[in-house]
Protein backbone atom coordinates (compact mmCIF):
# COMPACT_ATOMS: atom_id res chain seq x y z
CA UNK A 1 0.00 0.00 0.00
CA UNK A 2 1.29 3.26 -0.90
CA UNK A 3 1.01 5.70 1.76
CA UNK A 4 0.16 8.36 -0.15
CA UNK A 5 -3.03 6.63 -0.56
CA UNK A 6 -3.51 7.47 2.86
CA UNK A 7 -5.92 10.77 4.53
CA UNK A 8 -3.92 11.89 7.57
CA UNK A 9 -6.48 14.48 9.10
CA UNK A 10 -4.32 16.95 10.43
CA UNK A 11 -4.36 17.18 14.19
CA UNK A 12 -5.89 13.92 14.61
CA UNK A 13 -6.73 12.51 17.88
CA UNK A 14 -8.73 9.29 19.59
CA UNK A 15 -11.53 10.33 21.36
CA UNK A 16 -11.17 6.97 22.57
CA UNK A 17 -7.80 5.10 24.12
CA UNK A 18 -7.82 1.39 23.13
CA UNK A 19 -9.37 -0.32 25.97
CA UNK A 20 -12.30 2.54 25.51
CA UNK A 21 -12.32 1.37 21.91
CA UNK A 22 -12.54 -2.02 22.38
CA UNK A 23 -15.32 -2.14 25.12
CA UNK A 24 -17.22 0.62 22.31
CA UNK A 25 -16.58 -2.55 19.88
CA UNK A 26 -18.37 -4.52 21.36
CA UNK A 27 -21.30 -2.41 21.86
CA UNK A 28 -21.78 -0.98 18.54
CA UNK A 29 -21.39 -4.80 17.24
CA UNK A 30 -23.57 -6.49 19.94
CA UNK A 31 -26.80 -3.46 19.19
CA UNK A 32 -26.73 -3.43 15.68
CA UNK A 33 -26.78 -6.71 15.19
CA UNK A 34 -29.85 -6.55 17.38
CA UNK A 35 -31.84 -4.11 15.76
CA UNK A 36 -30.71 -5.21 11.89
CA UNK A 37 -32.23 -8.25 13.05
CA UNK A 38 -35.63 -6.51 14.47
CA UNK A 39 -36.16 -4.23 11.98
CA UNK A 40 -35.76 -6.72 8.82
CA UNK A 41 -37.17 -10.03 11.06
CA UNK A 42 -33.42 -11.58 10.33
CA UNK A 43 -32.36 -15.26 12.53
CA UNK A 44 -28.94 -15.27 12.97
CA UNK A 45 -27.48 -18.32 10.93
CA UNK A 46 -23.74 -20.28 10.77
CA UNK A 47 -22.02 -19.48 7.45
CA UNK A 48 -19.04 -21.25 6.04
CA UNK A 49 -15.73 -19.44 5.84
CA UNK A 50 -14.51 -21.21 2.59
CA UNK A 51 -17.08 -23.00 -0.26
CA UNK A 52 -15.67 -25.53 -3.05
CA UNK A 53 -14.12 -24.10 -6.03
CA UNK A 54 -15.72 -23.96 -8.87
CA UNK A 55 -19.24 -24.53 -7.31
CA UNK A 56 -20.46 -20.82 -8.33
CA UNK A 57 -21.36 -20.41 -5.04
CA UNK A 58 -18.36 -17.74 -4.26
CA UNK A 59 -18.83 -13.84 -4.93
CA UNK A 60 -17.09 -12.52 -7.91
CA UNK A 61 -17.09 -9.12 -6.55
CA UNK A 62 -15.87 -7.26 -9.21
CA UNK A 63 -15.34 -10.28 -11.41
CA UNK A 64 -11.19 -9.91 -11.15
CA UNK A 65 -10.41 -10.33 -7.45
CA UNK A 66 -8.69 -13.68 -7.17
CA UNK A 67 -10.03 -15.75 -4.12
CA UNK A 68 -7.48 -17.43 -1.41
CA UNK A 69 -7.84 -20.96 -2.23
CA UNK A 70 -6.74 -24.58 -0.83
CA UNK A 71 -6.87 -28.09 -1.10
CA UNK A 72 -8.23 -29.80 1.55
CA UNK A 73 -6.64 -33.39 1.57
CA UNK A 74 -8.78 -35.74 3.08
CA UNK A 75 -11.76 -34.91 0.91
CA UNK A 76 -10.25 -34.48 -2.30
CA UNK A 77 -11.38 -31.10 -3.36
CA UNK A 78 -10.02 -27.64 -4.01
CA UNK A 79 -12.39 -24.59 -1.74
CA UNK A 80 -11.27 -20.99 -1.88
CA UNK A 81 -12.49 -18.29 1.24
CA UNK A 82 -15.34 -16.37 0.39
CA UNK A 83 -15.04 -13.17 -0.92
CA UNK A 84 -18.97 -13.04 0.46
CA UNK A 85 -22.08 -15.13 1.30
CA UNK A 86 -24.38 -13.20 -1.89
CA UNK A 87 -25.04 -16.52 -3.15
CA UNK A 88 -24.60 -19.35 -0.04
CA UNK A 89 -27.55 -16.82 1.59
CA UNK A 90 -30.00 -17.44 -0.85
CA UNK A 91 -29.53 -21.31 -1.26
CA UNK A 92 -29.81 -21.46 2.50
CA UNK A 93 -33.03 -19.14 2.64
CA UNK A 94 -34.35 -22.31 0.59
CA UNK A 95 -32.98 -25.11 2.36
CA UNK A 96 -33.52 -23.69 5.95
CA UNK A 97 -37.23 -23.25 4.70
CA UNK A 98 -37.31 -19.41 5.10
CA UNK A 99 -41.14 -17.70 3.88
CA UNK A 100 -41.56 -14.69 2.53
CA UNK A 101 -40.35 -11.09 4.53
CA UNK A 102 -38.07 -13.51 6.69
CA UNK A 103 -34.43 -13.67 6.47
CA UNK A 104 -31.03 -14.68 8.14
CA UNK A 105 -27.98 -12.94 8.95
CA UNK A 106 -24.82 -14.19 9.89
CA UNK A 107 -21.23 -13.12 10.80
CA UNK A 108 -18.67 -13.09 7.51
CA UNK A 109 -15.31 -13.24 7.61
CA UNK A 110 -13.15 -13.25 4.31
CA UNK A 111 -9.93 -12.53 2.93
CA UNK A 112 -9.58 -10.09 -0.08
CA UNK A 113 -5.94 -10.14 -1.37
CA UNK A 114 -6.49 -7.93 -4.17
CA UNK A 115 -8.07 -5.23 -2.11
CA UNK A 116 -6.39 -1.44 -2.76
CA UNK A 117 -5.40 -0.48 1.11
CA UNK A 118 -5.70 2.43 2.13
CA UNK A 119 -8.18 4.18 5.52
CA UNK A 120 -11.16 2.51 4.43
CA UNK A 121 -10.09 -1.22 3.15
CA UNK A 122 -8.57 -3.83 4.65
CA UNK A 123 -7.16 -7.27 3.07
CA UNK A 124 -9.12 -8.81 6.10
CA UNK A 125 -13.18 -8.10 6.14
CA UNK A 126 -15.50 -8.45 8.78
CA UNK A 127 -19.43 -7.67 7.96
CA UNK A 128 -22.67 -8.72 8.25
CA UNK A 129 -23.95 -10.54 5.53
CA UNK A 130 -27.99 -10.87 5.67
CA UNK A 131 -30.91 -11.91 2.82
CA UNK A 132 -34.17 -12.22 3.03
CA UNK A 133 -37.57 -13.51 1.22
CA UNK A 134 -39.71 -11.56 -1.34
CA UNK A 135 -42.46 -12.23 -3.35
CA UNK A 136 -43.04 -11.29 -7.54
CA UNK A 137 -45.33 -8.45 -6.12
CA UNK A 138 -43.10 -7.12 -3.63
CA UNK A 139 -39.57 -7.21 -6.34
CA UNK A 140 -39.93 -3.43 -6.98
CA UNK A 141 -37.94 -0.68 -5.97
CA UNK A 142 -40.23 0.72 -3.10
CA UNK A 143 -39.10 -2.41 -1.51
CA UNK A 144 -35.22 -1.63 -1.79
CA UNK A 145 -36.17 1.88 -0.72
CA UNK A 146 -38.47 0.82 2.54
CA UNK A 147 -35.46 -1.96 3.21
CA UNK A 148 -32.67 0.95 3.03
CA UNK A 149 -34.70 3.06 5.55
CA UNK A 150 -34.82 0.26 7.99
CA UNK A 151 -31.41 -0.66 7.85
CA UNK A 152 -30.92 3.49 8.40
CA UNK A 153 -33.40 3.10 11.40
CA UNK A 154 -31.44 0.35 12.73
CA UNK A 155 -27.78 2.25 12.49
CA UNK A 156 -29.00 5.39 14.09
CA UNK A 157 -30.51 3.39 17.48
CA UNK A 158 -26.84 2.27 17.16
CA UNK A 159 -25.24 5.23 17.46
CA UNK A 160 -27.62 6.91 19.94
CA UNK A 161 -27.08 3.79 22.15
CA UNK A 162 -22.96 4.37 21.71
CA UNK A 163 -23.98 7.93 22.61
CA UNK A 164 -25.55 7.25 25.68
CA UNK A 165 -22.53 5.17 26.22
CA UNK A 166 -19.80 7.73 25.19
CA UNK A 167 -21.38 11.70 25.38
CA UNK A 168 -18.26 12.51 24.18
CA UNK A 169 -18.67 10.72 20.95
CA UNK A 170 -20.99 13.39 19.06
CA UNK A 171 -23.29 11.54 16.84
CA UNK A 172 -23.13 11.87 12.80
CA UNK A 173 -24.70 9.77 10.63
CA UNK A 174 -28.20 11.10 9.35
CA UNK A 175 -30.61 8.89 8.83
CA UNK A 176 -32.94 10.80 6.62
CA UNK A 177 -31.56 9.24 3.30
CA UNK A 178 -32.03 11.00 -0.68
CA UNK A 179 -31.99 8.35 -3.21
CA UNK A 180 -30.73 8.76 -6.30
CA UNK A 181 -29.70 6.63 -9.35
CA UNK A 182 -26.24 6.78 -10.32
CA UNK A 183 -27.32 8.04 -13.63
CA UNK A 184 -28.86 10.51 -11.95
CA UNK A 185 -25.87 11.21 -9.87
CA UNK A 186 -23.90 11.45 -12.98
CA UNK A 187 -26.52 14.53 -14.49
CA UNK A 188 -25.91 16.24 -11.52
CA UNK A 189 -22.36 16.28 -10.50
CA UNK A 190 -21.51 15.81 -14.79
CA UNK A 191 -17.70 16.64 -14.58
CA UNK A 192 -16.74 14.42 -11.57
CA UNK A 193 -15.41 10.98 -11.60
CA UNK A 194 -17.89 8.48 -9.49
CA UNK A 195 -15.67 8.43 -6.69
CA UNK A 196 -15.89 12.38 -6.68
CA UNK A 197 -19.28 12.37 -7.28
CA UNK A 198 -20.45 10.11 -4.64
CA UNK A 199 -18.18 12.43 -1.88
CA UNK A 200 -20.46 15.57 -3.69
CA UNK A 201 -23.72 13.95 -3.31
CA UNK A 202 -23.01 12.77 0.78
CA UNK A 203 -21.22 16.16 1.71
CA UNK A 204 -24.58 17.73 -0.07
CA UNK A 205 -27.06 15.59 1.55
CA UNK A 206 -25.46 13.95 4.58
CA UNK A 207 -26.50 9.87 3.71
CA UNK A 208 -27.40 9.15 -0.02
CA UNK A 209 -28.37 5.91 -1.47
CA UNK A 210 -26.80 5.31 -5.14
CA UNK A 211 -29.67 3.11 -6.94
CA UNK A 212 -28.80 1.63 -9.98
CA UNK A 213 -25.01 0.31 -9.94
CA UNK A 214 -23.46 -2.29 -12.62
CA UNK A 215 -24.90 -1.51 -15.78
CA UNK A 216 -23.23 1.62 -18.17
CA UNK A 217 -24.83 4.92 -17.36
CA UNK A 218 -25.26 7.56 -20.48
CA UNK A 219 -21.15 7.97 -20.20
CA UNK A 220 -21.04 4.51 -21.28
CA UNK A 221 -19.26 3.41 -17.94
CA UNK A 222 -21.02 1.84 -15.04
CA UNK A 223 -21.05 3.83 -11.88
CA UNK A 224 -19.08 1.11 -10.44
CA UNK A 225 -18.13 -2.50 -11.32
CA UNK A 226 -20.99 -5.23 -10.12
CA UNK A 227 -20.86 -9.16 -10.66
CA UNK A 228 -23.27 -10.18 -13.56
CA UNK A 229 -25.27 -12.97 -10.85
CA UNK A 230 -26.11 -11.62 -8.01
CA UNK A 231 -27.46 -8.25 -7.62
CA UNK A 232 -30.01 -7.00 -10.54
CA UNK A 233 -28.03 -4.05 -11.60
CA UNK A 234 -31.36 -1.75 -11.56
CA UNK A 235 -32.26 -2.82 -8.25
CA UNK A 236 -29.51 -2.13 -5.91
CA UNK A 237 -27.27 0.34 -4.58
CA UNK A 238 -24.94 1.38 -1.54
CA UNK A 239 -25.51 3.28 1.53
CA UNK A 240 -23.36 5.94 1.66
CA UNK A 241 -22.56 8.61 4.26
CA UNK A 242 -20.88 12.22 4.86
CA UNK A 243 -17.92 11.64 7.26
CA UNK A 244 -16.30 14.98 8.31
CA UNK A 245 -13.38 13.24 10.06
CA UNK A 246 -11.93 12.10 6.74
CA UNK A 247 -13.83 14.48 4.77
CA UNK A 248 -15.55 12.17 2.16
CA UNK A 249 -18.24 10.10 1.24
CA UNK A 250 -18.31 6.23 3.69
CA UNK A 251 -19.93 3.08 2.04
CA UNK A 252 -21.53 1.51 4.96
CA UNK A 253 -23.37 -0.86 3.12
CA UNK A 254 -23.98 -2.46 -0.44
CA UNK A 255 -27.07 -4.06 -1.39
CA UNK A 256 -30.06 -4.63 -3.72
CA UNK A 257 -32.97 -7.27 -5.03
CA UNK A 258 -30.93 -10.19 -6.59
CA UNK A 259 -31.28 -11.72 -9.81
CA UNK A 260 -34.32 -13.37 -11.00
CA UNK A 261 -34.06 -15.93 -14.39
CA UNK A 262 -34.67 -13.37 -16.37
CA UNK A 263 -32.33 -10.18 -15.31
CA UNK A 264 -29.43 -12.89 -14.93
CA UNK A 265 -29.45 -14.55 -18.21
CA UNK A 266 -29.52 -10.36 -19.47
CA UNK A 267 -26.73 -9.64 -17.27
CA UNK A 268 -24.18 -12.37 -18.30
CA UNK A 269 -25.01 -11.74 -21.47
CA UNK A 270 -23.77 -7.98 -21.12
CA UNK A 271 -20.97 -8.97 -18.90
CA UNK A 272 -19.43 -11.46 -21.55
CA UNK A 273 -19.80 -15.10 -19.54
CA UNK A 274 -22.71 -16.67 -20.61
CA UNK A 275 -20.95 -19.95 -19.72
CA UNK A 276 -21.75 -19.54 -16.09
CA UNK A 277 -25.37 -20.35 -16.96
CA UNK A 278 -23.62 -24.08 -16.40
CA UNK A 279 -22.36 -23.65 -13.10
CA UNK A 280 -24.75 -25.55 -10.05
CA UNK A 281 -26.26 -22.53 -8.78
CA UNK A 282 -26.86 -20.15 -11.97
CA UNK A 283 -28.51 -23.52 -13.24
CA UNK A 284 -30.86 -24.18 -9.90
CA UNK A 285 -31.77 -19.74 -10.01
CA UNK A 286 -32.81 -20.22 -14.01
CA UNK A 287 -34.46 -23.42 -13.24
CA UNK A 288 -36.93 -21.50 -10.70
CA UNK A 289 -35.84 -23.72 -7.24
CA UNK A 290 -34.63 -20.58 -5.62
CA UNK A 291 -36.70 -18.34 -3.85
CA UNK A 292 -36.85 -14.48 -4.92
CA UNK A 293 -34.34 -12.36 -2.25
CA UNK A 294 -33.27 -8.91 -1.37
CA UNK A 295 -29.96 -8.96 0.85
CA UNK A 296 -26.85 -6.84 1.46
CA UNK A 297 -23.65 -7.16 3.43
CA UNK A 298 -22.54 -3.99 6.11
CA UNK A 299 -19.05 -3.33 7.39
CA UNK A 300 -18.61 -4.22 10.58
CA UNK A 301 -14.96 -2.51 11.33
CA UNK A 302 -16.29 0.17 8.61
CA UNK A 303 -19.43 0.76 11.18
CA UNK A 304 -17.41 0.91 14.13
CA UNK A 305 -14.71 3.24 12.72
CA UNK A 306 -17.52 5.87 11.31
CA UNK A 307 -19.53 5.66 14.67
CA UNK A 308 -16.34 5.78 16.84
CA UNK A 309 -14.80 8.93 14.75
CA UNK A 310 -11.83 6.94 14.16
CA UNK A 311 -9.10 7.94 11.08
CA UNK A 312 -8.35 4.67 9.58
CA UNK A 313 -10.19 0.91 9.89
CA UNK A 314 -6.85 -0.42 11.65
CA UNK A 315 -8.38 1.26 14.70
CA UNK A 316 -11.03 -1.08 15.13
CA UNK A 317 -9.64 -4.26 13.67
CA UNK A 318 -6.59 -6.81 14.02
CA UNK A 319 -5.29 -6.77 10.16
CA UNK A 320 -1.66 -6.47 8.30
CA UNK A 321 0.02 -3.49 7.05
CA UNK A 322 3.02 -2.34 5.76
CA UNK A 323 6.01 -0.60 7.89
CA UNK A 324 5.65 2.83 5.79
CA UNK A 325 1.83 2.87 6.72
CA UNK A 326 2.27 1.63 10.46
CA UNK A 327 5.36 4.52 10.61
CA UNK A 328 3.27 7.21 9.24
CA UNK A 329 0.29 6.23 11.11
CA UNK A 330 2.24 6.16 14.54
CA UNK A 331 3.38 9.92 13.55
CA UNK A 332 -0.38 10.88 13.19
CA UNK A 333 -1.57 9.89 16.06
CA UNK A 334 -3.67 7.10 14.62
CA UNK A 335 -3.15 3.86 16.67
CA UNK A 336 -3.23 0.34 14.40
CA UNK A 337 -4.60 -2.69 16.62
Amino acid sequence: MAVSALSLPEGYQSTLDILQTEIAIKLVKDTFERELADKLHLTRVSAPLFVRTGSGINDDLNGVERPVGFDISDIGADVEIVHSLAKWKRLALKRYGFGPNTGLYTDMNAIRRDEELDNLHSVYVDQWDWEKIITPETRTPETLRHTVRRVMRALKETEDALHRANPELTPMISEQVTFLSAQELLDRYPGLSPKERENAAAKEFGTVFIMGIGGKLSDGRPHDGRAPDYDDWDLNGDILVWYPVLDRAVELSSMGIRVNAESLKKQLALAGCPEREKLSYHRMLLDGELPLTIGGGIGQSRLCMVMLHKAHIGEVQASVWDDETIKACTEHQITLL
